[in-house]
C-alpha cells in the first residue's frame, strides 16, 4: 500500500501535485457560470467546485480562485449579484473545457467559445442555451478563505430552468437522462451511470431500492 506523506507532497512537481490533489476526491459536479459586467460584457467559465448548502433558502456555493487581473468571473458577481450555473453535455464537452483558457480581460467566452446567450426578463446573467438544467443565482455571501486566498460565494436559487421531463414526481433531478457530465480531476470528464435510488435511510430499517421512473442499470 503507497502511503504518500505531507512532505513528499510539497516535494511534488507542481503540475503533478495540481492533477493528484485536484483529482482525488473522485467525480464532481461539473458546469459553466456564466456572469456579464456592469458593462454588458459577459463572461463564461467551467467550474467544478459547486455544493449544495441548504433547501430553504434553496442556497449553493462554490469556490473561486483567487481573483487575478483578467479574471472577470468573481468582479462580475460583486457588481451585479447575479450569476447562472449551467450543466455541461457530451456534445460539447470540449468547447466548455476551452472556457477555462486565460482570456484577456474584457473577452466574452460565450463568443469565443461559440456558445450562445439565453436571457430571463428582470434578470441581468446570461444563461447557456445548449444545457438542459439551468440555474440562476442571486449572490447571499462572500467568504475570502485566508487559507489559500479563495473566495466561497453563496447563492441563492431564482431560476431553475430544465427541458421537460428532468425533474422526477418525488423532485430529484434526473442528471442521467439529462446527460450531464461530471469531472474528475483538472481535465478528465465522464458521463456518469445510475447504480440505484435508495429510500430515506431510518434506524432499523434496512436499505432498499425504490421503484421509481428512473431505469437504473445494475
Amino acid at each position: 500500500m503507497q502511503n504518500i506523506k505531507s512532505e513528499q507532497i510539497y516535494r511534488m512537481e507542481k503540475q503533478y501535485r495540481t492533477s493528484l490533489i485536484n483529482s482525488l476526491i473522485g467525480y464532481r459536479a461539473l458546469n459553466l457560470l456564466g456572469t456579464t459586467g456592469n458593462d454588458g460584457i459577459t463572461n463564461l467559465c467551467i467550474i467544478s467546485s459547486v455544493f449544495h448548502l441548504g433547501a430553504n433558502p434553496p442556497l449553493i456555493g462554490m469556490v473561486i480562485r483567487p481573483e487575478r487581473e483578467h479574471n472577470d468571473t468573481l468582479r462580475n458577481i460583486r457588481s451585479t449579484g447575479q450569476y447562472t450555473l449551467n450543466n455541461v453535455l457530451p456534445e460539447w464537452y470540449m468547447q466548455a473545457h476551452q472556457t477555462s483558457a486565460s482570456y484577456p480581460s474584457g473577452v466574452s467566452e460565450f463568443d469565443t467559445c461559440h456558445f450562445k446567450k439565453h436571457y430571463v426578463n428582470g434578470f441581468k446573467a446570461p444563461f447557456v442555451t445548449a444545457s438542459n438544467i439551468r440555474i440562476g443565482l442571486e449572490l447571499r455571501e462572500m467568504i475570502d478563505m485566508e487559507v489559500n486566498g479563495t473566495t466561497i460565494v453563496i447563492g441563492e436559487i431564482v431560476h431553475i430552468l430544465t427541458e421537460d421531463g428532468l425533474i422526477g414526481q418525488d423532485g430529484t433531478a434526473d442528471h442521467g437522462k439529462a446527460r450531464t457530465m461530471t469531472v474528475a480531476g483538472l481535465d478528465t470528464y465522464y458521463l456518469p451511470q445510475p447504480v440505484g435510488q435508495l429510500a430515506y435511510a431510518k434506524p432499523d430499517v434496512e436499505p432498499h431500492l425504490l421503484n421509481t421512473h428512473v431505469n437504473f442499470n445494475t
